[in-house]
């Protein structure tokens, strides 16, 4: 069955952020996608996700502050490692930092309103790929380190769900195994 909406989920590849380069999504498109990408399921509407943009002297603060926080947590890493955690998030134009803001305070559980965070996060990726850009979800312990969190602004009920970088492909994506419907699906009788 051909669809446009299937034919692009079908096609989702992550594309390895080394592998993404300029030109990224100009200011407008940029909204666009993210106009789309806020567009999921919201359970009590609570709207519990935000998103930061990190673009050049941006991303390149952030690789250094992400560097010193490495070597403050382990003063013997090596130059080499330092400097990778500099650069890691240098190779994509854009990364949207996705995080999940929590209200405690809600009957909605927590699981569902970081599932929502989640959805936004996908369809960014989903809509990256339709505009032809090519994207990559990445954490790595960047996502989970609460001074990292405090260096992007969050506050103590706000957590990274994850960087998605954004940019023109140097390459097609390699295809992967997926998995087979056989294996996942089943038919529940009582």
């Amino acid at each position: 069955m051909k669809h446009p909406t299937l034919d692009v989920l079908n096609a989702r590849r992550s594309v390895p952020s080394r592998q993404l380069g300029e030109p990224g999504p100009d200011p407008a498109t940029l909204r666009h996608l993210i106009e789309a990408a806020l567009r999921v399921p919201d359970h009590g509407k609570l709207e519990p996700f935000r998103i930061r943009i990190l673009q050049g002297n941006a991303k390149q603060a952030f690789g250094r502050e992400l560097a010193r926080m490495a070597v403050e947590a382990n003063p013997d890493l090596s130059e080499a490692k330092r400097e990778k955690e500099q650069r890691r998030y240098e190779h994509a134009p854009l990364v949207l930092v996705v995080s999940a803001r929590i209200d405690g305070d809600s009957k909605v559980p927590e699981l569902e309103q970081n599932l929502t965070a989640g959805c936004v996060a996908y369809n960014l990726l989903l809509g990256a790929q339709a505009l032809g850009f090519g994207a990559q979800w990445l954490t790595g312990w960047a996502a989970y380190d609460r001074d990292v969190a405090k260096l992007l602004g969050m506050k103590k009920h706000e957590h990274v769900i994850g960087f998605i970088h954004i940019g023109t492909p140097s390459m097609d994506a390699p295809e992967r195994d997926r998995p087979s419907y056989d294996d996942i699906v089943s038919a529940w009788a009582p």
